[in-house]
């Protein structure tokens, strides 16, 4: 199978992480079955979940809204195998989570299986488990189609991965005009890599989170003085779209607005041309202005908190503070470490850092944030 077999001409992917959330904290089945119907009526195919998402609601979610709605040849499924998922803690116990994927979506075969978030802290376990057999034996028997995995660190790690195994199909990167000369997420050297082996790519986070759909001021006046109109979102998406052999571009939308905003801008996609690109330099020189903290609020790094610290709520209080001298900070950081952890609390164990697909120094960004307790 090649990229050029596995290629489809709409790009959008449904990114199922941050889906709408009713005020109880569940999922909104309703609205997502509004945005499922929009995206399969413009085209889209591909939805994408993990085993870990949202503590496997977000697989349950793709049943309720999608397969249980739709025939099997509608839509096209990805999801993924995590060898340290809360309960994972052996091979078995990662072969397993398959089956457990399949009765949650209700799919019958996944159309894209992925080992999931590779990086230096347990690529190693990936290859003490046998998993990359493990995948080569699931497409031989039919329950899965294609297989590839999920990406957070460094091109040497890439490359070395890429060597020793070509059997892989494709590989899913974050790329963003934020990233893409990011030392810490090497964006444009991972995709290179890629293009190198000859794999297609899945693009995640093409913007970043959510923080490139709502960008700091001196961004948004570059986008402004354009008078075109158009989204933030919507810039972020063509970036990450216009690049060759890309598989799909997943954004993680979370209301009707959203879906119908990426819908606008990749149904009749067209990629960024020459003046574009001179625009998103000069977005991408704003941003290396900006002391914000690139936290994209994926929550991996409070999933094993021992102490329940709120990571990402926090940092965004930084963050909104740092636009606007008005913002309530002391009050904001009261309301989103209610009944949950505080900055002062961190015992520096370390655990949200070896997972932090941003490689964010988290202990001392959090040390940086003590001020917030008086």
């Amino acid at each position: 199978m090649t990229g050029k077999d596995m290629q489809n001409p709409f790009k959008l992917g449904f990114g199922l992480m941050r889906l709408p959330k009713l005020d109880s904290g569940e999922i909104d089945i309703p609205q997502m079955c509004e945005m499922v119907d929009r995206f399969i009526a413009a085209g889209g195919t591909y939805f994408d979940t993990a085993y870990v998402y949202d503590g496997g609601k977000s697989e349950a979610a793709f049943k309720a809204a999608v397969s249980d709605r739709y025939p099997r040849d509608a839509y096209t499924l990805a999801t993924k195998l995590k060898v340290d998922a809360r309960g994972v803690r052996d091979a078995a116990g990662a072969r397993q989570e398959l089956d457990t994927s399949l009765e949650r979506t209700g799919a019958g075969y996944v159309d894209y299986y992925l080992l999931h978030a590779l990086q230096r802290s347990n690529f190693q376990q990936y290859e003490e488990y046998g998993l990359w057999g493990y995948m080569k034996e699931l497409k031989e028997s039919g329950r899965i189609r294609h297989w590839g995995f999920s990406f957070h660190s460094d091109p040497e790690l890439l490359e070395m991965l890429l060597t020793r195994h070509p059997e892989a199909e494709f590989v899913q990167l974050q790329i963003n005009y934020a990233d893409w000369e990011n030392p810490g997420v090497a964006s444009r050297q991972n995709y290179e890599i890629c293009q190198a082996h000859g794999k297609p790519v899945v693009i995640m986070e093409p913007v970043k989170g959510g923080v490139l759909a709502d960008p700091i001021p001196t961004v948004r006046a570059v986008f402004d003085a354009e008078g075109s109109g158009r989204s933030y979102a919507s810039w972020a998406l063509r970036y990450a779209s216009s690049l060759d052999n890309v598989l799909a571009v997943l954004s993680g939308m979370s209301d009707l607005s959203q879906m119908e905003d990426n819908l606008s801008t990749m149904q009749h996609f067209r990629p960024l041309d020459e003046a574009e690109r001179l625009l998103i330099k000069q977005a991408q020189a704003a941003l290396n202005e900006d002391k914000s903290i690139p936290c994209t609020a994926c929550h991996y790094c409070t999933e094993g908190c021992p102490m329940q610290i709120p990571i990402p709520e926090i940092f965004n209080v930084i963050n909104r503070r740092r636009g606007s001298a008005e913002f309530r900070t002391l009050r904001e950081y009261s309301i989103v470490t209610q009944g949950r952890g505080r900055v002062s609390e961190c015992i520096a164990c370390g655990q949200c850092e070896s997972v932090c697909p941003q490689h964010l120094e988290i202990i001392r960004l959090l040390q940086d944030c003590r001020w917030l307790e008086g």
